[in-house]
């Protein structure tokens, strides 16, 4: 007769590997395409909506699919559904709560940063609270699929109010705005919370229960701090140009450089975050 412990044990949900992540990204650039043809043929800005939402959430939500046939433990397809759209959008709605006082200034980088990493990082451990067993892995996938959310519902803001000007709708400026930070997410929001998740998990040492680490507190500063220097890189690299007498080209070579050193740096920290875990977690299985 089974238990009480067994009765209410998780279950490991089953994920397949059928490569939905990269066919919905195909299809959904198709679509994207041929919807910007209509809108721009038509001139039907009853269409923009569904340019805005179509390129903002094709990006971020292949990376959930990515995750979920990657996934592992008790965590469900539905769950990591609920965790890309509800933590996606109470994350965006925290943090600009948080950040409605914030004056506009060189230093104001650093405080969105540890409000928003703070925000996406208590809605990672709410969502996994009863994800079992708790790894790196487990933790880095659970951490993009917020950060994808997070990041689906800022560009469609982004993309909104660059589509809307004093002449009406820019439809060149909202689709600059969606290429650029679709070719972005995967390194940014995405990236930032998968390393604190991986952290977070990681420290809980394939228990079913989180555990508290300074290692936490000091991956939710390094995340906090990379996501700084990300949203300065075009300050930065305007600084920069005009010390050098530099022009557009050098600025445009200065802010590229930037984000892909913030990204090589983030790549590099997640790596190394999820290979020291997995060692750990390898000498912490029971022997079979």
């Amino acid at each position: 007769m089974a238990t009480d412990s067994t009765l209410y044990a998780p279950v490991a949900h089953p994920h397949h590997h059928h490569g939905w992540w990269w066919k919905t990204l195909l299809s959904g650039l198709a679509l994207w395409i041929v919807t910007i043809i209509v809108t721009a043929t038509t001139q039907n800005t009853n269409l923009v909506p569904t340019l805005i939402l179509l390129g903002s959430f094709l990006v971020p939500f292949c990376v959930v699919l990515f995750v979920i046939e990657r996934v592992t433990g008790s965590i469900s397809t539905l769950q990591l559904v609920l965790a890309f759209f509800v933590g996606g959008i109470l994350g965006v709605l925290g943090a600009s709560i948080l950040e409605a006082r914030l004056q506009q200034s060189f230093g104001v980088y650093g405080l969105v940063g540890l409000i928003e990493e703070f925000v996406k990082g208590v809605l990672l451990v709410i969502v996994g609270w009863r994800v079992t067993p708790k790894t790196a892995k487990q933790g880095a996938l659970l951490g993009a699929t917020i950060g994808a959310g997070f990041a689906a519902f800022e560009s469609a803001g982004y993309a909104f109010n660059a589509a809307i000007t004093s002449q009406g709708i820019d439809l060149t400026s909202l689709l600059e705005t969606e290429v650029v930070r679709a070719i972005l997410a995967p390194v940014g929001h995405v990236l930032w919370t998968a390393i604190l998740g991986a952290v977070i998990f990681g420290c809980a040492h394939l228990s079913d229960r989180f555990r508290w680490s300074w290692w936490i507190v000091i991956a939710y500063l390094g995340g906090s701090l990379l996501h700084a220097a990300w949203d300065s890189a075009s300050e930065i690299a305007a600084f920069t140009a005009v010390a050098t007498n530099g022009g557009a080209m050098q600025f445009l070579t200065f802010y590229i450089f930037g984000l892909a050193l913030t990204s090589a740096a983030g790549i590099l920290t997640l790596w190394l975050v999820l290979r020291h875990f997995g060692r750990t977690e390898a000498l912490l299985q029971p022997a079979t």
